[in-house]
């Protein structure tokens, strides 16, 4: 019984997928005979040699998601093409033969692209983008070469015409399919529709299409003659939509200026225009778009990567401040805790005990602010600034380096630092700090003992009412009253090489560093309102300017 029943609900499975490909494939045909009958423009002799062929666009993507299958509702397409569409000018036996001949010439074209790029995927990157027009045009070129060398055989070709008609197809297809098919992959499933649609549906997607016909109407408003001496205007909506949208927005542009185009040509009866060179010009607009827009892709997916690496890169940091910040209220709860646990041994129950408790409850609310304040700053970037005294944030830094300096025999000099009260968020300037003095670390490692050394020293810095020379950052806290910190060490320096690119991602000296952690620190001092930057010489040298407090400033949350 068992058995049966899944053979049952094996049949009905069957039947639902074989219904739903149907379904498809009747949708495909309908679809394809609607763009066949809509493109049938100026065709040679009478047969499907038009100057734009956008159908095997949309074969090429059908082929893309079923592979061999599409070969027979492809093949069935083509012949109700030829038969509805012009009327089967080369007789039932030609017809049917040629198109077979195409159904096998586009298949090899959709097999090489499928292998290529996949089923779920087209080009992605400058290099995929010319491998796809690489297989467009060769295959084109093979499907053309034989289909008209086929028609010339039987005469439905003028004697002597054959290159025209060899040229007037190529590029009919060649274009079709580079201004279609990434427009019609895009619709052609739920995720990448959705994303046209998140990328497209706006404002400013209706300004560069009202660009776009008003070019079309200025350049080709009188198509029959015009002499395309204005064409260049054409790049102004195509760049437009490539540079804010990218890659899908240049798919939606290049695809409405082609419909344009075709209108224009239709609605003006422009028989004798050379229509070809229309063609081209909109296919040299497609691949410049389509190249600027994959550029403003790949350049928003690093920026997206960046700003991930540089959260992960703060994790990494600011894990060592949470550990240290967590470190002190964790040692006070477990001596309050024992301290419990003595007075309830004596049998004390009274004021004495009470105390501890509340004394566990504040340091559990120290801890609690601790994590609190970490994860606003990964949520939000929010700052909790606050009235710090320099001395004590130098100091307490220092003093989680004791162990590694004794062990690495480096001195550390902390020379006098003002008594000053600097206004931030004492957690990220510690790790700012921690940073410099681990960099300083690494650096004297390459000295002999007893040639390494670190210096830690400050000045207060008036405000100039300017900004100096030097970075942004630099110039900006030039401008206001602040306490300069300057960590040197003894190790090699930094050159002038190094120094134009230290802040920049993914740049250090070390060989096991990310490069993040300079940029995270000066990301961090910026937003206080401060700055930071290395020096040239023999010698490291880095500097961090931090705004000083004014005596009643209260504690103020800030979100970067």
């Amino acid at each position: 019984m068992l058995q049966y029943d899944t053979n049952l609900y094996t049949m009905s499975w069957s039947r639902s997928a074989f219904s739903l490909r149907s379904l498809q494939f009747s949708a495909f045909i309908a679809l394809y005979l609607l763009f066949d009958w809509a493109t049938y423009i100026d065709p040679l002799y009478g047969l499907n040699i038009t100057p734009w062929n956008p159908d095997p666009s949309l074969g090429l993507v059908f082929w893309l998601r079923h592979g061999w299958r599409a070969a027979l509702p492809w093949f069935i397409a083509l012949t109700l093409g030829e038969i509805l569409v012009r009327g089967m000018p080369a007789g039932l036996l030609l017809t049917v033969l040629l198109s077979v001949w195409l159904t096998v010439g586009y298949g090899l074209m959709g097999e090489a692209l499928r292998r290529t790029f996949g089923s779920d995927g087209l080009f992605d990157s400058r290099v995929r983008l010319f491998q796809w027009v690489a297989i467009v045009a060769v295959g084109s070129l093979l499907n053309d070469l034989v289909y008209i060398s086929l028609l010339s055989a039987t005469g439905l070709i003028p004697a002597g015409n054959w290159s025209t008609a060899v040229l007037r197809f190529g590029i009919g297809d060649m274009v079709g399919v580079v201004v279609s098919m990434p427009l019609i992959w895009m619709l052609a499933s739920a995720p990448t529709r959705q994303r046209l649609r998140d990328t497209v549906w706006n404002l400013e997607t209706l300004g560069y299409l009202a660009l776009a016909i008003g070019v079309l109407t200025l350049v080709f408003g009188s198509i029959a003659t015009s002499e395309f001496k204005d064409f260049y205007f054409l790049f102004l909506p195509v760049v437009w939509a490539a540079s804010r949208q990218g890659l899908y927005g240049t798919a939606l542009m290049v695809f409405v200026l082609q419909a344009g185009i075709g209108a224009l040509v239709k609605l003006n009866h422009a028989g004798d225009i050379a229509v070809h060179e229309l063609q081209m010009l909109d296919v040299v607009l497609a691949l410049v778009g389509f190249s600027i827009g994959i550029v403003v892709d790949e350049l928003r997916q690093v920026s997206s990567d960046l700003k991930q690496s540089l959260r992960l890169a703060a994790a990494g940091e600011m894990a060592a401040a949470l550990a240290h910040e967590l470190n002190q209220p964790l040692t006070a709860l477990g001596t309050y805790g024992k301290a419990c646990e003595f007075l309830l041994e004596r049998g004390e129950s009274g004021a004495m005990l009470k105390s501890v408790v509340q004394r566990m409850i504040a340091e559990s609310s120290r801890a609690a602010e601790v994590v609190r304040r970490l994860r606003d700053f990964f949520r939000t970037g929010a700052m909790k600034l606050e009235a710090v005294d320099a001395r004590h944030l130098v100091a307490g830094v220092s003093q989680q380096f004791m162990a590694q300096l004794r062990e690495r025999e480096v001195v550390l000099n902390i020379e006098a630092v003002p008594a000053l009260q600097v206004r931030v968020d004492r957690l990220q300037v510690e790790l700012v700090l921690r940073n410099l003095l681990a960099n300083a670390l690494e650096a004297v490692q390459e000295q002999p003992a007893g040639a390494r050394r670190i210096t830690v020293s400050g000045w207060r810095v008036d405000a100039t009412g300017k900004g100096g020379r030097g970075t942004r950052g630099r110039q900006a806290a030039e401008r206001r009253a602040c306490l300069h910190l300057m960590i040197e060490d003894s190790g090699k320096g930094v050159s002038q090489a190094l120094a134009a690119r230290l802040f920049e991602p993914f740049v250090s000296s070390k060989a096991s560093g990310l490069g993040l952690g300079l940029v995270l620190s000066r990301a961090i001092m910026e937003a206080h309102g401060g700055a930071l930057w290395a020096e040239v010489g023999d010698k490291g040298i880095f500097k961090m300017a931090l705004p000083l407090a004014r005596a009643e400033e209260p504690e103020h949350h800030v979100a970067a």
